[in-house]
């Protein structure tokens, strides 16, 4: 673990992987519910962890350099199911990269529970841990120049879901009718850090039927984040592309 200062009252925490930057995060949050922790902002990237509006950052940077790194924290927080219909155009090649069928690459997604490890990219993008590593999928060699609103897609060991359309080089694999940002809803982002995730096929000719229930209006079209994390994702263009 490595702490740096970042202005006069922030600290950025470094650690090795992902993993460990999701244990830290979640320790942190809750000595900050506990009252020992002063800090604004608790903010995860991919192997770090930002802590903004700190009172005395020098003291606390001795404290987080003296101490183990907490335990890969269990699966805890809200569940947010996305209906996906399995017709990306690279669903094919990231099933022969597995070495499995197009249909068995679509079960062992949806299969899978993921979490939001961090936010990135675009309001509302969330990076989705889960696979295995065995998984993991190379960037296309050449990005598209637009990548529809809804894309399910994969890129490393990662998932994440295009919250608008945008130039993209992830692998597609699906896509979704959830809105996954709406500047209009409290919480505008439907996921934070911490929120477990989990795909549920639809059949691809059937509408998932969601973007018109997210979009209505009313205090009840979307959830409050009530999970391991109370900062929804944000936009933060420092992390990995996509």
């Amino acid at each position: 673990m490595r702490v740096l200062p970042v202005g006069a009252d922030a600290l950025l925490v470094e650690v090795s992987s992902d993993g460990e930057a999701q244990a830290l995060h979640s320790a942190l949050l809750r000595r900050r519910a506990e009252g020992s922790l002063p800090v604004g902002e608790l903010v995860p990237a991919a192997r770090t962890v930002l802590l903004d509006g700190l009172a005395d950052p020098g003291r606390l940077a001795a404290e987080l350099t003296a101490v183990a790194l907490p335990p890969v924290p269990p699966r805890a927080g809200r569940t947010v199911k996305v209906p996906v219909r399995y017709d990306g155009p690279d669903l094919a090649a990231v099933a022969a990269h597995w070495g499995v069928t197009a249909r068995e690459a679509a079960r062992i997604h949806a299969g899978t529970e993921f979490r939001v490890a961090f936010c990135g990219f675009a309001p509302g993008f969330g990076y989705l841990t889960g696979l295995p590593s065995h998984y993991g999928v190379p960037r296309r060699a050449t990005p598209r120049t637009s990548v529809p609103e809804g894309s399910v897609a994969l890129a490393g060991s990662y998932t994440g879901v295009y919250p608008r359309s945008s130039p993209g080089g992830w692998q597609l694999i699906g896509t979704t009718d959830l809105v996954l940002w709406d500047p209009g809803r409290a919480p505008a982002a439907l996921l934070s850090p911490g929120t477990r995730v989990r795909f549920v096929p639809v059949e691809p000719s059937q509408p998932t039927g969601v973007r018109e229930t997210w979009n209505a209006p009313g205090p009840a079209k979307a959830p409050k984040a009530t999970g391991p994390s109370d900062t929804p994702c944000p936009t933060n263009t420092s992390e990995p592309a996509v």
